[in-house]
């Protein structure tokens, strides 16, 4: 079913501590579980909950999300059906860059005023999750909500940065902090607001007249107390990956078949850019546990407890354990990788040995690679 709803993913100034593997790229192109781009998530949950109108909100260094997304046919987006349309930053000069996303909001603001739909979802891509935002609006609809944020209840610490919230016994936020904030609160906020489409273009306005042009910590935190601010709960599978800590851990969880079925499957597919690649190649003397293998990988050593994106290769004596390789990856003869990430078309020697910690994985990259 169709929803009177437009999708915005939000890369506007993205908080994240991804180091060398957004040097190159946005957040949202990180690759992530093999085959897939971090922004898949939250557009193939949009077009799976009946969002067939979607906007990126693009910032800086986004030509590898230009490529990953294309003209939107791979999340069965495409113009004559409204579509996917990536919004450029507007800018005029080099200050432009430094200011929030009130101000891009506002630059755009046609796109949203030409709309016929009457409610607007705004996402970031660093939430890894499969959710049904049909469920969230006819709730917010429900208890008549001016703005419904999703939230994940969280009793323990967990990696990645996310913003902390407070939610009284009526389900209303009553505070919301940054990540660094002292907020005593296991639940977090997932990043995705629920608003009507001229609430948002007011916020927009009214913020920015008052010099103010973030939209979720002016726009929003600031006017907790005036607007009827509720959380929806999300009880599915939540990675806030934007450190590398909470990326290597999120992307092992995924090596539970649980976690695997929840993310994947429920309550619909996640979709990436195809790409045709022959089968993995397993060659005598190979040996594969416990791993998730992308198309296109040629194994002639061993792999355990890791993800092979495609078309990594792996020759004979190598070893990889608990690590992550990224397309492309070669790992010489006798070579071996413990606890480790490496980048796409990282090359590690013969006999050369790597080796981090489950808490701080040993990152590889090359440069200038997207």
């Amino acid at each position: 079913m169709k929803l009177p709803m437009m999708g915005v993913i939000n890369l506007i100034h993205e908080q994240e501590e991804m180091g060398a593997l957004t040097a190159g790229r946005c957040l949202a192109t990180v690759p992530f579980g093999g085959r897939y781009r971090l922004v898949d998530f939250v557009l193939s949950s949009m077009v799976g909950s009946g969002i067939s109108k979607v906007a990126v909100l693009a910032h800086t260094k986004y030509r590898s999300l230009m490529d990953h997304l294309g003209s939107g046919g791979n999340w069965d987006l495409h113009r004559k059906q409204d579509g996917l349309f990536v919004l450029p930053p507007a800018i005029e000069d080099m200050t432009d860059f430094g200011k929030g996303d009130l101000y891009q909001l506002f630059r755009n603001r046609d796109y949203f005023s030409r709309s016929p739909l009457e409610y607007v979802v705004i996402a970031r891509s660093h939430m890894v999750c499969n959710i049904d935002l049909g469920r969230v609006l006819e709730e917010h609809i429900g208890k008549g909500s001016d703005i419904t944020v999703v939230c994940k209840r969280w009793p323990n610490a967990r990696t990645g940065l996310a913003r902390k919230v407070l939610v009284d016994e009526e389900g209303r936020i009553t505070d919301m902090q940054d990540p660094y904030g002292r907020l005593a609160s296991d639940v977090v906020s997932m990043e995705m607001y629920i608003l009507r489409k001229e609430l948002l273009l007011e916020l927009v306005e009214t913020s920015l007249a008052q010099g103010k042009d973030h939209l979720v910590r002016h726009a929003i935190m600031s006017a907790l107390g005036e607007l009827n601010v509720r959380a929806y709960l999300h009880e599915g599978y939540l990675g806030v990956v934007n450190t590398i800590p909470a990326y290597y851990r999120h992307s092992m969880e995924l090596l539970d078949l649980e976690v695997w079925n929840d993310l994947f499957f429920q309550p619909g597919p996640i979709y990436t850019k195809v790409k045709d690649e022959p089968p993995t190649r397993y060659l005598g003397g190979s040996e594969v546990s416990h791993s998730l293998i992308a198309n296109g990988c040629e194994i002639e050593g061993a792999v355990e407890g890791s993800i092979l994106f495609r078309g990594v290769k792996v020759r004979e004596g190598a070893v990889v354990r608990n690590s992550i390789v990224m397309q492309n990856g070669i790992i010489g003869e006798s070579g071996m990788l413990e606890n480790c990430i490496l980048d796409k078309e990282v090359e590690i020697r013969p006999l050369q040995r790597l080796r981090g910690s489950s808490d701080t994985p040993f990152l590889a990259v090359k440069r200038n690679v997207i």
